[in-house]
């Protein structure tokens, strides 16, 4: 039987992906072009949304029992930490877990789910047409084949071949500097000659699995291209001339040159092919927010494009994802490569004295705590919010909903994310319940499957409100009961 969606690429977006989509009762196929899944992780975290994410779909306590809390995160690199703890969320911090672990899991889950996975399929090409898209695929035998879905998702990272072959476009900027990562299974160095490393920009990371990992930018290569392999003696010589000391690594397990080259997809669909994650778009690995947005994406696609396929979609909630999602990769991209910026002009010496004077000063403000607190809901992704087309409506329209407790009929207690599930809403009555935080002046709200808002209302009238409810339900889906009332 062919599968409603076939999703390219078995990272940790397409498998998000997978399991929304499945969870909504479609059919999906993952189809990957490496034969086996990689033990290398570049990115190394989950930001609260992400973590919230995981809440809202049970999943959470597989992902805190393999990871870390961390009650912060860095701009720039910069001294003062961001603040996650202060944030308004159950999950105030960062959670420590490697992109191999994090795709581990999500595998786990599409498997549970019934999500077909094939490894070791390359994609050749696409055609589509008015009832589906015909995907040309060689496995690992060489073999060439050709499978059909009703829509295609590329989740292929930054070369994607769905977004190429579906002629959308990759605008941005081309690479101008690397920076260097390594993991290391020996470091032999003192706790004085890793605190002078730290203190020079270079980024020392234990990781779960017993490795050191290092991460720099060498002025004197910092324009190495990125498909330049990286050497151990490279790697000395650059800790050496950075820090004073090469901190003794030896045995390395992975060596890898990352560039800067920043795009954005013009459109994150083109008919019936869409695109998310490192497809969408990519940028300078500032602040670990890649992985964490790639998420958040498959997040907001799924239960639309299942909405779609299950004839339950309005007309234009399939396009709402392109308008939804890509301003949030602009932004991301904007703040990444000022983070870049602050990393790279120190290392120039004409801008050597006023960009560190401009560090310093930066790193004054966010001692600041509304500064702070500005910058940490944006690196964590908890102060997304989505444009509403219409002007009338609610402020708290497109927010993130809070993780509140409900009071149920029969007075036990549960929480707005135990209720969120990629096929229906939920709808809140919130007089009903006392633990309402900064709702106290909204009478009722609809709460997305990705847990942001999409209606909410202030009005006491009874008849007012089921007409407004009604409105909003319709505009949503393509009837008045799509929702779990509490």
């Amino acid at each position: 039987m062919e599968p409603d969606v076939i999703v390219v690429g078995a990272g940790p977006t397409g498998l998000m992906l997978g399991c929304e989509l499945a969870l909504a009762g479609t059919q999906v196929r993952i189809v990957e072009r490496r034969a086996e899944a990689t033990q290398n992780s570049r990115a190394l975290t989950l930001h609260p949304r992400s973590v919230e994410l995981m809440d809202m779909r049970g999943l959470l306590p597989r992902f805190l029992s393999a990871g870390k809390t961390l009650p912060g995160w860095h701009f720039a690199n910069l001294p003062t930490r961001l603040d996650f703890s202060a944030l308004d969320t159950r999950h105030g911090y960062t959670l420590f877990l490697a992109q191999a672990r994090t795709e581990a899991l999500l595998e786990e889950r599409a498997l549970e789910l019934g999500v077909r996975i094939d490894r070791g399929h390359e994609v050749l090409g696409l055609t589509q047409d008015d009832a589906g898209v015909s995907i040309d695929l060689r496995d690992s035998n060489g073999r060439a084949t050709t499978s059909r879905a009703r829509y295609v998702v590329g989740c292929d990272g930054g070369r994607s071949a769905v977004r190429r072959a579906a002629g959308i476009g990759f605008s941005g900027t081309d690479e101008t500097l690397t920076g260097v990562l390594g993991d290391f299974a020996v470091v032999d160095a003192s706790p004085e000659a890793l605190g002078a490393a730290q203190a020079n920009g270079v980024m020392v990371v234990p990781l779960e699995t017993g490795l050191t990992r290092f991460v720099y930018i060498d002025p004197e290569r910092m324009r190495a291209p990125a498909e330049e392999p990286v050497t151990l003696e490279e790697f000395r010589d650059s800790l050496t001339r950075i820090c004073g000391d090469d901190c003794g690594i030896a045995d390395p397990r992975w060596l890898s040159r990352f560039g800067n080259a920043t795009r954005l997809a013009d459109r994150y669909r083109n008919g019936r092919v869409l695109v998310a994650g490192d497809a969408a778009h990519i940028h300078f690995p500032a602040g670990g927010q890649g992985l964490n947005m790639g998420l958040q994406d498959a997040m907001n696609l799924g239960w639309k494009l299942a909405a779609e396929l299950n004839g339950r979609a309005p007309a234009g909630l399939l396009d709402s994802y392109e308008d939804e999602r890509r301003p949030v990769g602009q932004a991301v991209t904007q703040n990444t490569a000022v983070q870049l910026l602050l990393a790279e002009l120190p290392l120039i010496p004409q801008y050597e004295a006023p960009a560190t004077a401009l560090r310093t000063l930066l790193d004054e403000l966010l001692g600041i705590q509304d500064v702070n607190r500005l910058l940490a809901d944006r690196v964590s992704a908890l102060g997304t919010a989505y444009a509403s087309p219409r002007e009338d409506t609610h402020p708290l329209v497109g927010r993130r909903m809070p993780d509140i407790g409900l009071s149920t009929a029969d007075s036990a207690k549960t929480r707005v994310y135990e209720l969120l599930a990629p096929d229906h809403f939920v709808l809140i009555d919130l007089a009903a319940h006392e633990d309402r935080d900064d709702l106290r002046e909204v009478s009722e709200v609809l709460v997305r499957p990705d847990g942001h808002i999409a209606w909410a209302t202030q009005t006491t009238d009874t008849a007012a409100r089921r007409a407004e409810r009604a409105e909003a339900l319709t505009a949503w889906a393509t009837t008045a009961t799509e929702a779990t009332a509490v």
